[in-house]
């Protein structure tokens, strides 16, 4: 029997073993899709105990706790911290199997020094030990980025924000971990909302122009874009609920947007035209600038109308949509190149059957100069966990070419979420050992520790462009 969660943790042949301590273990990391506020890295702040990096924000162990029948005032309301960790603990025993169970015990050992188990019992040892561990002048946010080996780190932002907390970042010289901006426009491609209107004033704002019409509009988006592009951005994020594409013409997306302007309802229809749109039109933009574009599907949203109208969004009530049509993917991404607008793209789709779909939908518009144009991103969201990460490198080496991925992401608030990093590479070295001792790829070290650190580390700086 292995010990728990021992040095080899998941890693099951001696070629395993070699790759992982001596090539993916200390390669540093670019997370290039995060959701870390920069206002917390400028400022540098403190966490007074575990449950504030813990339970602060954290959906997926919300669900856990919810479905292990913990009243919301242990999860989201007004019960102490003390007492809100005490329900995780005591919830964790349960999740044999769930990839919560693995992060949180490799977050305790790697931030905490913590090898033991949480549970109920152990609570208060855990939540003694983590307390006093966070005092340490190194556990602030930017201490645990260094802790981490993070080089690059990529935020989620608005074309609208002011990047105040970046400019920050970039002028304090005593750190030396790139922290940029992403690109996100979902509000701005969100045409049929009330709230549009409201959202395209506070773009013009920040554009320091007026909007009237789409082309003013596209004007604004361009004259941010730079902004972005100025402050290091190199990547981009949509969240869409399918790969839609419907053109249209020029003259019925500006009566589109002019009937979204004046407040009035816009038709399924009509907001498909407009997305399709937009990332025509922003796609050209990114191509121009040499960014990513990472497009996330296949996901429905707010399913709990209780919950959200209590919460909002991010409660923890999505779930995987199985709507995901590859035709209508093809379509977009063919439409996207016949424009000349194809930038670099990662596909995302929270359906993990769409992993042999998105591979044989990205060959098809694989073209230079660039190896790996077009990405299947990493396992997503549900899927992030031993079973989804093996399937999605198991479907990416059977379709494309698993030498030329961009790696793992962590997709996370949370500033001790990078042994998610340290997770996939495990993950990652146990597939490739298994090949080599299987017999179906040859043993030759400096090779495969090539293979193993250009995934974990080089082909993420090289394909993003980061300095």
């Amino acid at each position: 029997m292995k010990k728990f969660m021992d040095d080899d943790f998941l890693l099951e042949t001696e070629t395993a073993k070699l790759l992982f301590h001596k090539y993916a273990k200390n390669t540093p990391i670019i997370d290039y899709h995060c959701h870390i506020d920069a206002k917390e890295i400028a400022e540098d702040i403190r966490f007074e105990n575990i449950t504030q990096v813990w339970l602060g924000g954290d959906h997926y162990k919300w669900r856990l706790m919810r479905a292990n029948g913990v009243d919301e005032k242990y999860i989201t309301g007004d019960a102490s911290d003390r007492e809100k960790f005490q329900k995780w603990a005591e919830t964790l025993p349960k999740a044999i199997g769930n990839p919560l169970y693995h992060w949180s015990h490799l977050e305790l050992q790697r931030y905490f020094g913590y090898h033991g188990v949480l549970n109920g019992d152990t609570a208060e040892e855990v939540w003694n030990k983590c307390n006093a561990v966070l005092q340490q002048e190194d556990m602030s946010a930017r201490g645990m980025i260094l802790k981490s080996n993070v080089t690059h780190l990529c935020t989620t932002d608005d074309p609208a924000d002011s990047l105040e907390w970046h400019k920050k970042i970039k002028a304090d010289k005593s750190f030396n971990v790139q922290v940029l901006p992403a690109w996100r426009p979902e509000a701005a491609m969100k045409i049929a909302d009330k709230g549009f209107a409201t959202y395209v004033r506070r773009l013009a704002g920040a554009a320091e122009m007026d909007i009237g019409s789409y082309d003013d509009f596209k004007a604004a988006m361009i004259k941010r874009l730079e902004f972005f592009n100025q402050m290091g951005c190199r990547a981009s994020d949509h969240s869409l609920d399918y790969a839609m594409y419907v053109p249209a013409t020029a003259a019925e997306i500006e009566d589109i947007f002019a009937s979204a302007l004046a407040g009035e309802d816009i038709t399924y229809e009509e907001d498909l035209k407009f997305k399709t749109a937009f990332l025509l039109f922003i796609g050209r933009e990114y191509k121009r600038l040499g960014w990513v574009i990472q497009l996330h599907y296949g996901v429905k949203r707010d399913n709990n109308s209780k919950m959200f109208k209590s919460f909002g969004a991010n409660a923890g009530c999505d779930c995987i949509d199985s709507y995901t049509p590859s035709a209508q993917l093809a379509d977009l991404l063919n439409g996207l190149q016949e424009a000349d607008a194809l930038p670099k793209t990662i596909l995302y789709s929270l359906n993990p059957i769409d992993n042999a779909a998105i591979g044989s939908v990205m060959g098809c518009f694989q073209h230079g100069p660039e190896a790996g144009y077009i990405q299947q991103g990493s396992a997503w969201w549900f899927n992030d966990n031993k079973t989804g990460i093996t399937e999605q490198l198991t479907s990416l080496a059977n379709q494309g070419l698993l030498g030329c991925f961009v790696g793992m992401l962590t997709d996370s608030r949370s500033f001790v979420s990078y042994t998610r990093h340290e997770y996939f590479r495990r993950i990652l070295c146990n597939l490739i050992g298994n090949l080599v001792e299987n017999g179906e790829y040859p043993y030759d070290e400096s090779t495969l520790g090539k293979l193993v650190e250009d995934i974990s580390y080089n082909n993420t700086k090289n394909y993003f462009h980061f300095a």
